[in-house]
């Protein structure tokens, strides 16, 4: 069995934390470096359900997407729900690593796998990494259909093939306007508008969609916006890095046991329809 460092080098060397913008906090968050690790949970919340799957599961190493500790803190009391996590996780010898913005711009990222899951041919990094030589790392993704379909039939794709969460898929824009090629970006994206715009892509498909960016975006250009719930656009990394690990794994003869958390973390728990507007 590998020890817990080896796995982290191996970890940082898909997703290497010097790539990580400066705000984030990516990187090991507990853990011993010489435990021995044969069964690994990738989620994309560090929540206490994750923790006690880990548990269950007998995994000593959980990776996720989103960071337990994004800003700093003076506390990590076992009376606080973060700290309950941390307590859980080194009573148990459970190790917690974080991949975040660092996964988000790698390649491949979050936002191929989430082009993944809804079959779309990625063509280019929606905003490049200007330090990548190759030209396919960077944040979101510009991608093609493989054949024409009206923007509430991309919308219906993406309630299909994204996990189910009480949000569903929300679309501002003309339902019937013909979607060729569409931008992503698994999580937050409409920071992304104006490389969105740049791109000249049909749609955009995101998440955390807030009114007036989607206000202004729909009276400047016929773009088409899917927004879709933050964790159901991430939770497709989970398993193309599972993936990327189990390949690892054989590389190296380890053996190792990988899980991806099926779990629903996403807050939201239910959704009720309002009135049709007078």
């Amino acid at each position: 069995m590998p020890r817990l460092s080896e796995l982290i080098a191996a970890l940082d060397a898909l997703w290497p934390p010097e790539r990580a913008e400066g705000w984030d906090a990516v990187g090991t968050v507990c853990g011993d470096p010489d435990t021995e690790v044969d069964r690994v949970l990738f989620a994309v919340d560090p929540v206490h359900e994750i923790a006690d799957e880990a548990l269950e599961l007998g995994a000593q190493l959980i990776v996720t997407h989103h960071p337990l500790y994004l800003r700093g803190t003076t506390t990590v009391a076992a009376d606080t729900f973060k700290g309950r996590v941390v307590h859980t996780l080194i009573k148990h010898g459970i190790a917690l690593h974080v991949a975040h913005t660092n996964a988000d711009t790698a390649d491949p990222g979050v936002s191929d796998a989430l082009a993944g899951a809804l079959d779309l041919r990625v063509t280019g990094p929606l905003v490049p990494d200007p330090t990548d030589p190759h030209g396919r790392r960077g944040l979101g993704r510009i991608c093609e259909l493989d054949h024409p379909e009206t923007l509430a039939a991309f919308a219906a794709r993406a309630a299909a093939r994204l996990p189910a969460t009480a949000q569903g898929i929300r679309t501002a824009g003309d339902p019937e306007a013909l979607v060729r090629t569409v931008a992503v970006s698994g999580g937050s994206g409409d920071s992304l508008f104006d490389a969105v715009r740049a791109s000249g892509v049909d749609a955009f498909l995101t998440a955390d969609l807030r009114h007036h960016p989607v206000s202004e975006a729909v009276q400047q250009s016929p773009l088409g916006l899917v927004d879709a719930a933050h964790w159901a656009t991430e939770w497709p990394w989970c398993e193309q890095a599972a993936a990327q690990l189990d390949a690892l794994s054989d590389r190296h003869g380890w053996d190792l046991r990988v899980h991806v958390s099926k779990q629903v973390t996403d807050p939201w728990t239910t959704h009720h329809s309002s009135g049709a507007p007078n």
